[in-house]
């Protein structure tokens, strides 16, 4: 059994989700490894990870406004307001979604389904610079 470590960079321009599939197929190439598991790990408390439909992008938009709908951005209701009206809103969106995804990978391609991408959903309005840890293990 091997292992590799990576960091994939993400500039985001605000809230939205961004296909980093190609970056992370990517990386998984550079390893070499054939067989095995890929564990994903966004380092940030106002951005999640999710494996989504990726052929329609009217369910990212449909994501996005339901989540803008469920999540309030009165910020009489938060004791924690003095990063802006979109930063706890954006920390419970995280905390309802996911911040690590594990993929499992067999003859050095992601076992992912017909239609679904690997995104990072971004959370804050203004863009940002997310960093994602990756960890391959396998053979």
């Amino acid at each position: 059994m091997q292992q590799h470590h990576h960091t994939i960079a993400v500039a985001t321009k605000g809230a939205g989700l961004y296909d980093i599939s190609r970056e992370v197929a990517a990386m998984l190439s550079k390893s070499n490894l054939q067989d095995g598991l890929l564990t994903l790990l966004v380092q940030h408390t106002s951005a999640s990870l999710v494996i989504q439909e990726n052929a329609d992008p009217d369910v990212q938009y449909d994501l996005q406004q339901f989540f803008t709908r469920l999540v309030s951005r009165d910020q009489s209701l938060y004791r924690h307001t003095m990063e802006g009206p979109d930063d706890m809103p954006a920390h419970i969106r995280s905390a309802l979604t996911q911040t690590s995804l594990s993929i499992p990978f067999e003859g050095g391609r992601l076992l992912l389904g017909t239609w679904q991408g690997i995104y990072l959903f971004e959370h804050r309005d203004a863009p940002h610079h997310r960093r994602i840890a990756a960890h391959v293990f396998g053979d």
